[in-house]
């Protein structure tokens, strides 16, 4: 090393979600963190560039609540105390409805909010260093360190990278890692509506054998105008056309699909359109790197658990880095690396394959799927403990937590 070089303990490509998230949870534990994006600052805080919502769960809003964000982003979010479950509107629903004193099951918010939140923390964090817009030149990982040089010249060294720049990643590729990956014959289209009646914090998940039409309850406008988010899962031939035909016609779809309940809709943002597929890497370590988020997973969205999956990332790298660093270990030392891929492993693994399995299943035509669907569903919902631990899930409870997924830092 050169005295040229910025030194940091770790170094975070990607200055999205997961990868402020990532920065945010490290900066907490006093670790100084360099985070490179070739994205802009004006862009990254655009809403417009990304109109989609999420549903966190109540394990992963912990990590927000323990890094001193939860109040400033509790003004923006919507809880979801119920979630209601059902085969084409047909007879027999699941319903998961928690005890009053167990809290909503999760939040409903805007990407674009959680974004911008974060990136504000981000850049008013003493132990943050921000390089937007930067391209990547070079990244060189060695026996001793990590060096990643800049198209501006500058070079930034630390003993650990950390790729949290989406499934495209560059340096997951560059790193010989195994990906599986195909695309889904569905595309999702997103947008925003008010309706009538009111969402009461429900979440409606309609399987339809063209894909999941989801209903996430939003918190109403100043107006009192109800809102909600829609995702819906159509064959990908079809998104193009459903994305484009008039508002009217495209509302009256909406209110078809959801058989009424809500009353009429009324598109309150543009829809936007974005295909799905799978994708998981064999492994989340290389030499001095670990893989977050889409850059090691990608699922399909029927059980609204994408984000909440690179958020546990999140939360285990942490503690293993923050250990790591009590202990006197390298940052980048294999073992570190290795308690990590062990932790999220199996976990990423199972969460990408049940969905996948969901998503075949519902979408097997025919009114022989639909009964055989519409049996499990009721039969979950007559099996309380069964059904308790569908729960579970949903919440992101379940599993070996890391400290900071039950809202404490480590």
């Amino acid at each position: 090393m050169t005295g040229s070089e910025k030194q940091s303990d770790v170094i975070i490509l990607g200055a999205g979600l997961i990868g402020l998230t990532q920065a945010l949870t490290l900066a907490a534990h006093g670790l100084r963190v360099a985070v490179i994006d070739r994205a802009a600052p004006a862009h990254l805080m655009d809403p417009q560039n990304d109109g989609r919502v999420s549903s966190i769960n109540s394990a992963s809003w912990n990590i927000f609540a323990a890094i001193g964000l939860s109040e400033k982003l509790e003004p923006h979010g919507c809880d979801i105390d119920r979630i209601l479950i059902n085969d084409s509107l047909k007879p027999g629903k699941l319903d998961f409805t928690p005890d009053e004193n167990d809290g909503p099951l999760g939040v409903m918010i805007e990407n674009g909010v959680l974004q911008r939140t974060l990136f504000k923390a981000a850049q008013t964090h003493d132990q943050i260093d921000l390089y937007l817009p930067k391209q990547v030149e070079k990244t060189n990982r060695g026996d001793h360190h990590v060096s990643v040089t800049l198209e501006s010249g500058e070079q930034l060294v630390a003993p650990l990278l950390i790729a949290a720049d989406g499934r495209g990643s560059t340096v997951r590729d560059a790193a010989g890692i195994v990906m599986t990956k195909w695309q889904y014959d569905h595309s999702a289209i997103v947008c925003t509506v008010t309706q009538e009646q009111p969402h009461e914090n429900t979440a409606y998940e309609i399987f339809y054998p063209s894909g999941p039409f989801a209903v996430l309850p939003m918190r109403d406008n100043e107006d009192g105008s109800h809102r909600s988010a829609i995702v819906w899962t159509v064959a990908r031939k079809d998104g193009p056309a459903l994305a484009k035909i008039n508002n009217r016609a495209f509302q009256a779809e909406l209110v078809k699909k959801t058989g009424g309940f809500l009353g009429q809709m009324t598109l309150q943002s543009d829809r936007a359109t974005y295909p799905l597929g799978f994708h998981h890497s064999a492994e989340l370590i290389a030499q001095r790197l670990a893989l977050v988020g889409d850059a090691g997973h990608g699922i399909h969205p029927i059980a609204g658990q994408g984000l909440n999956l690179g958020l546990r990332d999140v939360a285990a790298l942490a503690e293993c880095i923050v250990d790591g660093a009590r202990t006197g270990l390298d940052l980048g030392d294999a073992q570190i690396l290795a308690r990590y891929d062990r932790w999220r492993g199996l976990d990423n693994l199972m969460m990408s394959a049940a969905t996948d399995i969901l998503t075949r299943l519902f979408g097997l035509p025919g009114d022989t799927s639909s009964a055989i669907r519409r049996f499990g569903i009721g039969m979950v919902q007559r099996i309380p403990p069964l059904k308790d631990q569908f729960m579970v899930e949903a919440r992101g409870e379940s599993g070996d937590l890391p400290q900071l997924l039950m809202g404490d830092l480590i």
